[in-house]
């Protein structure tokens, strides 16, 4: 039997349903430039390392913020410039390789959680 890899958008997508579930309110933060189709770029205006997920808890209405990687996936250099800013200022945040990672980091209200 063959290697079974999973894809970052799948755990996005699963991230997104199980912490619906939680009673929370989770948004993908799209990213990047486009070109339109009348040869204009687009740019999305979220800034550099934005992470992929943000939301907040219904119950206290803390926000919080999720990097979706793969098993093997590791933080580019803007998007720990943008971890070194939420760590700066206390908001919870982190690495999220499965929706079990990121209930914890949101449930446990973690800052840096996967970062290490």
């Amino acid at each position: 039997m063959g290697v079974f890899f999973i894809r970052e958008q799948d755990i996005q997508s699963l991230i997104r349903i199980a912490v619906s579930k939680d009673h929370c309110r989770i948004f993908r933060g799209n990213v990047g430039k486009v070109k339109t189709i009348e040869g204009r770029w687009f740019d999305t205006g979220l800034p550099p390392g934005y992470p992929d997920l943000h939301g907040y808890k219904i119950s206290n209405g803390k926000m919080f913020y999720i990097e979706v990687k793969t098993s093997t996936g590791i933080p580019r250099a803007d998007q720990i410039q943008f971890h070194n800013q939420l760590m700066t200022d206390g908001i919870i945040h982190g690495i999220a390789r499965s929706p079990e990672d990121a209930l914890k980091i949101i449930d446990e209200e973690l800052v840096g959680y996967g970062f290490e």
